[in-house]
């Protein structure tokens, strides 16, 4: 038993709604909490992240993700690592020695549907989409288009002159 210091007046929060899958599609989002957390069975640690969806119908919702970065078996490793990776990618932010670095950057992610696997239901799964061509995160400028005429590289030559006949 657990007994309340006051009386709780349910008719004065709103209650919990059931869990809604966040449909498939291309969203902008940005990693709003993280943090390393220890596996069920205690034999690895897995980053935890929450995202927020910034735009269009469904802005404001959250999206989770976890990435095995500490675990026995090294393809699951380098998945995390993988994933990791494309979030660098994604954000801009290349070297990182802390997940917050990662926080509140724009980005955009591809969800998906997963089917229901070891008695779960379908969940969302996440993949983080490189910025488009010509375009930066948000908050870092573009790099400028290299000059080809200062390039170091001599331009090819049409074809090579042991080639010629004649």
């Amino acid at each position: 038993m657990a007994r309340f210091d006051t009386s709780f007046d349910a008719t004065s929060v709103e209650p919990t709604t059931a869990y809604e899958l966040l449909p498939a599609g291309k969203y902008r989002a940005q990693i709003v909490e993280s943090e390393m957390r220890v596996t069920k069975n205690g034999m690895g640690q897995f980053l935890w992240l929450m995202l927020d969806i910034l735009e269009g119908e469904h802005k404001g919702r959250k999206i989770f993700d976890q990435l095995n970065l500490v675990n026995p078996n090294p393809t699951t490793v380098e998945i995390a690592q993988r994933t990791l990776s494309a979030i660098c990618h994604a954000t801009g932010r290349m070297h990182v020695s802390d997940s917050e670095e990662l926080h509140l950057i724009p980005m955009t992610i591809q969800v998906k549907i997963r089917p229901p696997k070891n008695g779960y239901g379908e969940s969302n799964a996440i993949a983080y989409l490189p910025p488009e061509r010509g375009s930066a995160p948000a908050g870092r400028p573009a790099k400028p288009a290299p000059d080809p005429a200062s390039s170091s590289v001599p331009p090819k030559m049409a074809s090579a002159p042991w080639n010629k006949k004649g």
